[in-house]
């Protein structure tokens, strides 16, 4: 039920926005030689989320279930257990099993929601959930317990937690710069998005809904997100890290559209730039296991803008751009047969990241005395110019 919230927030935002330009469009007319690297049009193009199309009609959206189609005068959107119908006089509702939505001709909207009980959980009921590649681990243990997030290991101001040594997959992706070598084999852990909803929204719909920690309440309210819990915290801790202040000598910027991570992008690296990602060729999550380092290819430059996908409703980007750092390809075959070009990252200056970060607990060493490498997770993206 609270997708379908989500869902139909961030659909009627598009029908009032129709006449944005797509993500896609935008894309191509500022970077019309820099191909879209697969981070991003999976997630433009994600069976698991919302697929938001906008032509001269105006809006079609499509996710599991749910279709929103456009016609001459409005919207219609189908889905089992959900109805929404918009006529020529421009009045929008929806119907689904204890959902109302209803907007008239000043676009007003109005929703009545009956939520069904919930059926209690046991007491001492434990949950360990995956929330997103952004490295963000929540795990909610009881109701008398509070929810523990761990920061991003991407942002390496912060120091990790004991528990997120055992329960990180990030933990596998950091290693040092003389083990990539052809021939070596790393056990590593390759990450996909689940979240349904985590779809990017055009900036002109984005840049209407508030990112601010004092706007949390209105945040929660507005997604059909409940406080104190797994979602609620880890959204907190996304705004959070996103309006913290970077570390010395290093500039970052929270995108939360694509058209805002192309900008930033483009806007300290210029337009000559390559956009890649990790790319796993695999259709199934895979497991932790042994990867062989077939080859490893640096990037041109040793300036680049890392730009890490963050828990949120919607696509947010924490991007942050560094001046020592080296960007490599490296293709990669696992034991089970899986094929992999993946992003690595290395940092030949680290003496300013806090001494306690997940990458020098893994590895045993200590800031500024070794390059400290890292493999991004499949929807993590990195701006390199050439």
């Amino acid at each position: 039920m609270e997708l379908l919230h989500i869902l139909t927030y961030l659909s009627l935002a598009m029908v009032v926005s129709y006449a944005a330009v797509a993500p896609e469009t935008y894309w191509k007319s500022v970077l019309p030689n820099t191909p879209m690297p697969k981070a991003v049009t999976d997630i433009l193009h994600n069976d698991k989320s919302t697929d938001i199309q906008v032509g001269k009609g105006g809006v079609s959206v499509n996710a599991p279930g749910v279709n929103i189609g456009v016609g001459s005068g409005g919207v219609s959107v189908h889905a089992p257990g959900t109805n929404v119908g918009v006529g020529k006089g421009g009045s929008v509702s929806v119907h689904a099993p204890g959902t109302n939505v209803g907007v008239g001709k000043g676009g007003d909207a109005s929703m009545h929601v009956h939520k069904p009980k919930p059926k209690p959980k046991p007491e001492g009921d434990c949950e360990k959930i995956s929330v997103g590649e952004g490295g963000i681990i929540v795990r909610c243990h009881n109701k008398k317990k509070p929810v523990n997030v761990h920061v991003s290991p991407f942002s390496y101001k912060y120091a990790a937690k004991d528990d997120q040594l055992k329960d990180d997959p990030n933990v596998a992706l950091f290693f040092v710069e003389k083990d990539m070598h052809q021939g070596n084999t790393m056990n590593l852990h390759f990450t996909k998005t689940t979240s349904p909803s985590s779809t990017f929204l055009p900036r002109k719909v984005a840049d209407t809904i508030p990112f601010s920690s004092k706007k949390l309440p209105e945040l929660y309210t507005r997604f059909s997100i409940k406080p104190n819990t797994e979602e609620s915290e880890s959204m907190k801790n996304t705004i959070t890290e996103c309006e913290d202040k970077g570390m010395e000598g290093e500039k970052k910027y929270c995108a939360t559209s694509l058209e805002a991570m192309v900008d930033f992008s483009t806007s300290e690296l210029g337009k000559k730039v390559q956009a890649v990602s990790t790319e796993v060729n695999a259709r199934m999550r895979t497991p932790l296991q042994k990867y062989t380092i077939e080859e490893a290819k640096k990037l041109a430059s040793d300036v680049a803008v890392a730009c890490h996908k963050q828990n949120y409703p919607y696509a947010v980007f924490y991007c942050h751009k560094t001046t020592t750092t080296k960007a490599y390809i490296v293709s990669l075959v696992g034991e089970d047969g899986t094929k992999a070009k993946a992003v690595a990252v290395c940092h030949t200056d680290t003496a300013k990241w806090n001494p306690k970060h997940l990458a020098f607990r893994v590895l045993k060493i200590k800031p500024g005395t070794t390059p400290v490498c890292h493999f991004l997770p499949e929807d993590h993206v990195v701006w390199v110019p050439y």
